[in-house]
């Protein structure tokens, strides 16, 4: 039992903190400045258009952090999350390099998520009692790579943005907005 507990408890306490700022980005919760205030900085970092990113990222964080804490499609959640703190440690935390000292709640968020992928989320959880459970390397390695890929295509998109306003271009969002 002792295990299965500790899984609970890395679960709900990682999920939980995933929820905190998903819905920071969202509704400006618990000291958050919402999709407006997050967008600005978002955009500041060259993840354009900031506002839409902040509502994705928002998502990701609070719908996957929901799902770790009820252990529901566990290595999906986990590579949902990921991708927000690999994002993070990308643009925000280690912009041209690593740096000894700097990402660490990022990192360790990451890892943590990964972790959980690998261990499974164990008997008490949802996908325990549907029979749904998977872990392991390979699943460990999905959401990683999950995380990974969900933020290259997040900073192209945004730097393909920057690159067509800069170039007076409309994106297609913005030419279906017009056109409408």
């Amino acid at each position: 039992m002792g295990t299965n507990l500790g899984r609970l408890l890395l679960r709900v306490t990682v999920g939980s903190i995933f929820i905190e700022h998903g819905t920071q980005k969202l509704f400006g919760w618990f000291g958050g400045h919402g999709p407006s205030g997050t967008g600005q900085f978002f955009e500041s970092l060259g993840l354009r258009p900031g506002r839409r990113n902040a509502i994705v990222a928002g998502i990701a964080e609070a719908g996957g952090g929901a799902f770790l804490v009820l252990g529901l499609a566990t290595p999906a959640a986990a590579s949902a999350v990921g991708s927000v703190m690999v994002t993070a440690l990308r643009t925000a935390i280690w912009r041209d390099e690593i740096k000894v000292g700097t990402g660490g709640y990022e990192l360790l968020l990451l890892a943590n998520a990964v972790a959980i992928a690998d261990s499974g989320p164990g008997p008490l959880s949802l996908d325990g009692l549907l029979g749904w459970e998977r872990r392991g390397a390979r699943w460990a390695a999905a959401a990683l790579g999950g995380a990974l890929a969900g933020s290259a295509l997040a900073i192209a998109a945004g730097r393909q943005h920057a690159e067509a306003s800069a170039s007076g271009q409309r994106s297609e969002a913005e030419t279906t907005a017009v056109t409408s």
